[in-house]
């Protein structure tokens, strides 16, 4: 199974997540667009985290920037159809920011992923503000009649964000990430994998 980890936002986890999940299942990673590159590669963070295989980023860009200013700033500009995925039956795919960040001047993220045609996980926060992002999201996504598989919320545990965002989203929290204050390999394998997420991915498990 190819599953694309998605956020409602940027810096909402989805690296995190997507080693966590790495971890467990010992899918490959991959990410289409890294911008911010002079920060640090999430390729790296994942491969610190996990001895998952990593597949090359096609584009990646210094400026931690939007995909389209990023590749703007480079005099380049992104080419969806040159972006292949790896030629194998299970891969976590990670975006770049959220939903509708732009990638070029006619392209946005929520479009990378519906030529993907492979199922979500939404990345969101567990605090204040998450409700509004994360049932945007699902619309956003819905809209393009792309399948959801649920949310993972990322930080401290709250229920009611949790409740409310199962009950108007009409979907299922399949997992709360806490938030490490180191985060090493050793923490998030010890991070319970849920009923759900086995349910998921009990096939290649």
């Amino acid at each position: 199974m190819k599953i694309f980890i998605t956020g409602t936002d940027t810096n909402v986890g989805k690296t995190i997540v997507s080693s966590w999940l790495c971890l467990h299942t010992g899918y490959p990673y991959f990410k289409p667009i890294q911008t911010g590159a002079i920060l640090g590669r999430d390729s790296c963070t994942v491969g610190q985290l996990t001895p998952t295989h990593i597949y090359k980023e096609p584009f990646l860009f210094q400026a931690p920037l939007s995909p389209h200013l990023a590749a703007s700033m480079e005099s380049r500009q992104i080419d969806i159809n040159k972006i292949q995925l790896p030629k194998v039956d299970n891969l976590i795919i990670e975006g770049a920011g959220g939903i509708l960040v732009p990638i070029n001047e006619s392209i946005l993220m929520v479009d990378l992923i519906k030529q993907f045609a492979v199922p979500v996980i939404l990345v969101a926060r567990s605090t204040l503000g998450t409700i509004n992002h994360t049932l945007l999201s699902l619309e956003a996504l819905r809209a393009r009649n792309i399948d959801v598989l649920g949310i993972i919320l990322n930080g401290p545990y709250h229920k009611d964000n949790l409740q409310t965002i199962e009950s108007y989203g009409k979907t299922q929290v399949l997992a709360s990430i806490p938030r490490l204050a180191h985060i090493t390999q050793k923490y998030l394998i010890e991070i319970p994998f849920s009923d759900s997420l086995q349910t998921i991915f009990k096939p290649c498990l």
